[in-house]
């Protein structure tokens, strides 16, 4: 595989043009050097012969944490309501979601 050509400061101008980015040349020089260095490394990353490393989606084995259904008390149902600001036909009331005050 070979390396790309080296970045190069009119390089990261036009990158920075076709973000309608507007770069001083302090910045330019900057960012010139900081791209290079993360295009190095990206080059070393797709370097690697990876033929033997099985496809992931998470770099460590994912397992559901959910727990168990179980039947436990719940909360009667007329207490509740009574502690409800709004009830109508045994039901929450709530407002509407287009505009009805509360």
């Amino acid at each position: 595989m070979t390396k790309p050509a080296p970045l190069t400061r009119d390089d990261v101008a036009h990158v920075a043009a076709l973000a309608r980015l507007e770069l001083t040349d302090e910045e330019l020089d900057l960012f010139t050097g900081q791209l290079a260095e993360v295009l190095d490394h990206a080059a070393d990353v797709a370097a690697l012969d990876l033929s033997d490393v099985a496809p992931t989606a998470h770099a460590m084995a994912v397992t559901n944490v959910l727990r168990p259904d179980e039947v436990r008390p719940v909360l009667d149902r007329d207490e509740v309501l009574a502690a409800a600001p709004s009830v109508e036909d045994h039901r929450f009331r709530v407002p509407r979601i287009l505009g009805e005050a509360p």
